[in-house]
């Protein structure tokens, strides 16, 4: 095995996380479809590199994404890794035909459910207990209360205190929220007594807004931070024609400032990807950043990147990129 990423603490609990975890969304056939085999290759990969944190959800491809993920980790020893899943959707047989930004394969199961959001207590402890099924496990390592954007009352009342019983019975190790906003994140870290925010988009070089409100509560409350979406859904790997931010269609003054940090990065002879994937590693409370991967050539690059050396004098340059 090569030598992987370094680890970190993930909150306070005793979780130990490496600093690169493997986002599963893409082997849930986001946007594209892989096979099973392509899935496996990935996480192998990964695997390989020294990854040993894992984030999947029962939205990715219908519960495919936990069901590769947990086909592709059985055999290891349970102890060797972090596995956090999500709960707050739970996954019910489908009234008609599937929409999905997903691409879900023909007689597969996941092309018959489609996700149902259930934010009581019951909902909570059955969403956690189909999970285990789909990975083949008996224990999480992180469960995460996935996007309450329309329920935060519920999040609060009902959602999150099933949670923390469940985290306080010794059924989870860690719990916390994951979102594509950084707002309400921010309402839970103050109100909640959360290990851990997972934060999507909002700590990378396009967009910085959790880094000047969200990060700085967390490293005073305590509470852990795992950034997703670094790239902003592609635009900050490959910014040429047909690239998304946020997975949609690049607007002009976004494109610009691409430009912009492209050149910087340029002159610096240091890849855009890199420097977007360990902006958010410098920090202070982030103990992980997922790279959404659905090869193994993909997982290579994450980690070369993860590796580069980048002068300080650039992380300057970049900052005034605005």
């Amino acid at each position: 095995m090569t030598a992987g990423p370094d680890t970190a603490p993930l909150g306070s609990r005793g979780v130990q996380v490496t600093r690169i975890g493997l986002g599963c969304a893409p082997i849930g056939n986001l946007y594209e479809a892989i096979d099973d085999a392509s899935a496996t290759a990935t996480v192998d990969a990964a695997w390989e590199a020294g990854i040993r944190f894992f984030d999947t959800a029962p939205l990715y491809g219908h519960g495919l994404s936990e069901r590769r993920l947990g086909r592709a980790l059985a055999g290891r020893r349970r102890d060797d890794y972090a596995l956090c899943s999500k709960v707050g959707r739970l996954l019910r047989p489908a009234g008609g035909g599937v929409s999905s930004i997903f691409a879900l394969p023909d007689g597969d199961e996941a092309s018959t459910v489609e996700p149902v959001f259930d934010l009581s207590a019951d909902g909570i402890r059955r969403s956690l207990d189909e999970s285990l099924e789909r990975l083949g496990t008996d224990h999480l390592d992180v469960a995460l209360l996935h996007d309450p954007d329309d329920h935060e009352d519920q999040a609060l009342d009902e959602a999150l205190p099933a949670l923390l019983r469940l985290r306080d019975e010794g059924i989870l190790r860690a719990v916390g929220v994951g979102m594509n906003q950084w707002q309400m994140l921010d309402r839970f870290v103050q109100r909640v007594d959360l290990d851990l925010v997972l934060v999507a988009g909002r700590s990378t070089l396009l967009d910085r807004s959790a880094d000047e409100v969200l990060l700085p509560h967390c490293a005073a409350a305590g509470v852990g931070v795992v950034v997703g979406g670094v790239f902003n859904s592609g635009v900050l790997v490959d910014p040429g024609p047909g690239a998304t931010y946020d997975y949609g269609a690049v607007p002009p003054e976004v494109a610009a400032r691409v430009e912009r940090l492209r050149d910087a990065c340029a002159r610096a002879e240091v890849p855009l990807g890199a420097a977007a994937l360990q902006w958010a590693l410098r920090h202070e409370p982030v103990s992980s950043v997922l790279v959404g991967a659905r090869s193994a050539e993909e997982v290579a690059d994450d980690v070369a990147w993860a590796t580069v050396s980048v002068p300080e004098d650039l992380w300057d340059e970049l900052e005034a990129v605005r």
